[in-house]
This record gives structure tokens, C-alpha cells and sequence, in this order.
């Protein structure tokens, strides 16, 4: 569910790199960053069918994770000390939740 997230995420970052309008390259990056967005809402919904409210949503925040993952490998974006500290506390908070 966060991975789709997150995916959707890049997909409407690579579309911001077009000119808005019906081009190609802006359409397709649009189109399969709502799918991947609606895709992890809709695994959201269906976890929310098996697993309290209380867990659930708190774990969304492992978006951040993915988010920092992918922008590293996709978007070659520099991860410093202080993104790997806020999102190591994000992944110990996530931990102690579900433990």
C-alpha cells in the first residue's frame, strides 16, 4: 500500500517535468501515478477490513521510506544525514506500533 503510494508519487513528479496540456509524456505519467495512488488506496481500504484503524494509518508514514528510496535511485536526489535520522525514527516508530 505505501509503495503504491509513494510510486504514484514519482509518476506525478516525472509528469510535473511536462508542460501541462495533452502531451504524450504528461498524460502517461499522470494516468500511471493516479493508478498507482488509487491502486495502494485501495489496499488501504482492504488492510482497514482485517487490521484496527489504529495500526493502519500510523504505518502509512513508511510512505516516507519509499519515497526517500526511490528519489535516491530514480530522481538521483542526495539523502543526508538529517533524511536518514527523520526517517529511521519514522521506521522505529512503525516498529514499535505493530510489536
Amino acid at each position: 500500500m505505501t509503495f503504491f503510494g509513494s510510486l504514484g508519487g514519482y509518476f506525478f513528479k516525472k509528469a510535473s517535468s511536462h508542460s501541462l496540456g495533452f502531451n504524450k509524456g504528461f498524460l502517461f505519467n499522470l494516468c500511471l501515478g493516479g493508478f498507482f495512488y488509487v491502486l495502494g488506496a485501495l489496499l488501504n481500504i482492504l488492510l482497514l477490513k482485517y487490521l484496527p484503524y489504529t495500526i493502519v494509518y500510523p504505518l502509512t508514514s513508511i510512505t516516507y521510506l519509499w519515497t526517500m528510496i526511490l528519489s535516491y535511485f530514480l530522481l538521483s536526489e542526495k539523502i543526508n544525514y538529517k533524511k536518514i535520522g527523520g526517517v529511521s525514527l519514522i521506521g522505529l516508530g512503525s516498529f514499535l506500533l505493530v510489536v
